[in-house]
């Protein structure tokens, strides 16, 4: 993986991290191209359980690099091509795929300002642990652009269209405390204590019932589109699938004995 983005694999724990600091994680094509292939690669790897996703510095994402975007806006315009916009298609759509699609939790540590594309891969996690000093802003009309990186399917999920419309129309900065408020945000911790309770969050799911957790993730997404009678039928679905799992009796065995359960993940 490139410098952009960091990608490490421990006890079942993948960890993404988004790494230009310097540009307040802001995505230049290095940096997406490195992120799409993180999240794939713990999409695919069947010994990650879990998967953190954070950056370093004081910005969690901005989203598009603006300066390398008004560059390639211009070789566009002498070129007579809308290449510069295929990034959606080459980038934001397979990232926020993978994180939202991958069988398995999704954790995102927001350690500080997730903007466009940035809030969008934050709502793409499953589980959003937030620093008090984090901030959230849609941003797109800001630019004169419209919603992408899954923005406006996950983001009218949490709050609600109406004030999806709002936040998307008169786009501004939505704090921490706000963001919890309104759903954006599961748990809001202080910012020293960001990264450690990111990690016990991301670790905890890492050790969980993994197919279980993925039955969910699934469960959720197909409800969200369908009927209750539809949704009645694939939660009969899943649930054989995880009632059939090692977890599963794992879990009941632990629940007789009085123990705590050691899930193997399958």
């Amino acid at each position: 993986m490139a410098d952009s983005v960091l990608y490490e694999v421990s006890d079942g724990l993948a960890t993404i991290t988004i790494n230009r600091p310097e540009a307040m994680n802001a995505m230049n094509a290095e940096a997406k191209v490195a992120l799409r292939e993180a999240a794939r690669s713990a999409a695919e790897d069947t010994a990650v359980r879990a998967v953190l996703l954070t950056a370093t510095g004081r910005a969690f994402c901005v989203g598009q690099d603006l300066k390398e975007h008004i560059g390639s806006l211009a070789a566009d315009r002498q070129a007579g091509t809308g290449q510069t916009m295929s990034t959606v298609r080459e980038h934001y759509n397979p990232i926020v795929r993978a994180l939202a699609g991958m069988p398995k939790p999704v954790v995102a540590g927001v350690n500080g300002v997730a903007a466009g594309a940035g809030l969008g891969f934050a709502l793409a996690a499953d589980y959003r642990v937030v620093a008090d000093t984090a901030a959230f802003n849609t941003s797109f009309a800001g630019v004169a652009l419209t919603a992408d990186s899954g923005v406006s399917w996950t983001l009218p999920r949490v709050v609600g269209p109406g004030r999806a419309a709002d936040l998307l129309l008169f786009p501004r900065n939505i704090s921490a405390q706000e963001a919890y408020e309104l759903g954006i945000a599961n748990k809001v911790v202080p910012t020293a204590e960001l990264a450690a309770e990111a990690a016990k969050v991301a670790r905890a799911l890492a050790e969980g019932p993994t197919l279980a957790y993925a039955a969910l993730k699934e469960s959720l997404a197909y409800a969200a589109g369908h009927s209750l009678d539809e949704a009645l039928d694939k939660e009969d679905e899943l649930q054989s699938r995880a009632g059939a799992s090692e977890d599963h009796t794992i879990a009941v065995q632990a629940f007789i004995a009085k123990q705590k359960p050691q899930y193997l993940g399958r």
